[in-house]
């Protein structure tokens, strides 16, 4: 039998080395700044949507060990009594500022900071990754595939094909925030208000003498919930017509105004079309066409093109495992030291310039267009810089340092929120319901050409003078160095 675990050591073995080393030095009480970020978008996209913050509020206030965790690391032989000890007695006690889930975010910048010691601040670097990229990768995939949905429903039905339970779970509640608009999963209804719906299986067609006769008593159970799945035997010449007639004969004398019919399989732009004509000769044109199959963003997005009649979508494994790029690509990297009040800022330099980090205690700020109320770009400073609104903001490439551009109309939001201080929770947190509004009110303030699949518009993120010349002195100051 598996043990039930402690999440709390779900943590890389090298982050105890480097904890307990911390612990055993100078270091111990030197304060960390930690920036979680990634580096490139999925799927060569122009957006990614942040989810996961509930699962890490979660994890650090429920993060403690346990007299079997102590004694199990204790049979390494590598760590001392005192940092055993300090585990033992074990709450985080820093700060961690973070977007708020459903933010729409892009590369380079922090989406959490963590400030903390450096013992605590190294502790929670895996669960935090885990969290952040899983949960961000799928919130942006259902957002893609909602966005090629347009203004039909998208259901995720991916739970069988799920990397695990919590994947399955946690997925379906990422998918939610990306625009999903149901899923299949009964548990992620129960934990998370994600609406639950399903329809009937192929198994239940066969488990009855004819197909008509399996749809009769599937209508007579389920009169409100009539979806009929129409692809067991043959759909156009024996499934469309069977619905027809039990739609006919049990749903509409009950006044039943909600059926559809399922296409599972096949040409689904052949057979959506043809069953709307079945459909429509036979009186029903607001009975609803569901498909399902393999379907990602491209698929459905070639199927509208094509002018498939379908006005629902269920969409399974591609979805629950961001099946075109199933790694998000988060990475945790040291922005700064603090020492006796004075911060330090830190670079990591990478012969692959794109592994370059942006030092220091940042904030983050989003600019946007007072008359559109589109966001325009997003600008990293120093922690104790300002923005004066009144006055023209020029931001620069920070690569291409001559390509400029200056705002007038304009006003800021700074996206990083306080969520722990001191190691207490200080962030109001939103319901479900509410983050998906927000990701949904995010997407409609970034441009049009920000979300088209193929060469999407590139969104600027640019450094403040201040923060661009730090940077510039510690890439001299190191490469000199090293020389």
């Amino acid at each position: 039998m598996m043990k039930k675990l402690n999440e709390s050591m779900l943590i890389d073995f090298y982050e105890f080395t480097m904890a307990n080393g911390y612990f055993e030095t100078s270091h111990k009480n030197d304060i960390v700044y930690f920036d979680l970020f990634f580096r490139k978008i999925p799927s060569n996209g122009g957006y990614a949507i942040m989810a996961g913050l509930e699962s890490v509020i979660e994890y650090v206030l429920n993060l403690s060990f346990t007299p079997e965790d102590i004694e199990y690391l204790r049979s390494k032989n590598m760590f001392s009594e005192g940092f055993l000890q300090y585990l033992t007695d074990f709450k985080f006690s820093g700060d961690i500022y973070s977007v708020k889930e459903g933010t729409i975010i892009f590369p380079n910048e922090p989406i959490i900071t963590v400030r903390a010691n450096a013992v605590d601040a190294q502790l929670i670097e895996t669960y935090l990754l885990l969290a952040i990229n899983h949960q961000s990768l799928i919130a942006t995939k259902a957002s893609r595939i909602k966005y090629a949905a347009k203004d039909r429903m998208v259901i995720e039905m991916g739970a069988r094909r799920a990397h695990g339970v919590s994947s399955a779970n946690l997925g379906a509640r990422a998918a939610y925030i990306g625009g999903a608009d149901k899923t299949s999963n009964t548990i992620a209804d129960r934990l998370f208000n994600v609406p639950a719906t399903g329809t009937m299986a192929h198994s239940w067609v066969q488990m009855f003498d004819t197909e008509y006769e399996s749809f009769k008593a599937y209508a007579e159970l389920y009169p409100n919930a009539a979806i009929f799945l129409v692809d067991t035997y043959d759909t156009l010449r024996k499934g469309v017509p069977n619905a027809i007639k039990v739609i006919k004969e049990v749903l509409i004398p009950k006044g039943i105004e909600f059926y559809a019919i399922r296409i599972d399989s096949g040409d689904l732009t052949y057979l959506s079309k043809q069953a709307r004509k079945l459909l429509d000769t036979a009186g029903l044109e607001s009975c609803k066409i569901v498909a399902s199959n393999a379907l990602d963003e491209h698929l459905i997005h070639a199927l509208i093109s094509q002018g498939a009649p379908i006005d629902m979508f269920g969409v399974g494994e591609r979805l629950i495992t961001a099946k075109s790029e199933p790694v998000f690509g988060g990475v945790y990297k040291l922005a700064a030291v603090e020492k006796n009040g004075k911060i330090t800022p830190k670079i990591k330099l990478s012969d692959n310039p794109e592994k370059m980090t942006v030092p220091h205690f940042k904030k983050l700020y989003r600019i946007y267009d007072k008359h559109t109320n589109h966001a325009c770009a997003d600008l990293l400073t120093v922690h104790d810089e300002t923005i004066d609104e009144t006055k023209p903001l020029t931001i620069f490439d920070p690569t291409h340092t001559w390509k400029k551009q200056t705002f007038t109309n304009y006003y800021v939001e700074a996206l990083l929120k306080p969520i722990f201080i001191k190691g207490d929770l200080v962030y109001e947190r939103p319901t479900l319901a509410e983050i998906r509004q927000h990701a949904q009110d995010q997407l409609n303030r970034i441009w049009e050409e920000s979300k088209r699949f193929d060469f999407p518009h590139r969104y600027y993120v640019d450094l403040s003078d201040k923060l661009w010349n730090i940077r510039q002195d510690l890439i001299l100051k190191h490469t000199h160095k090293n020389k």
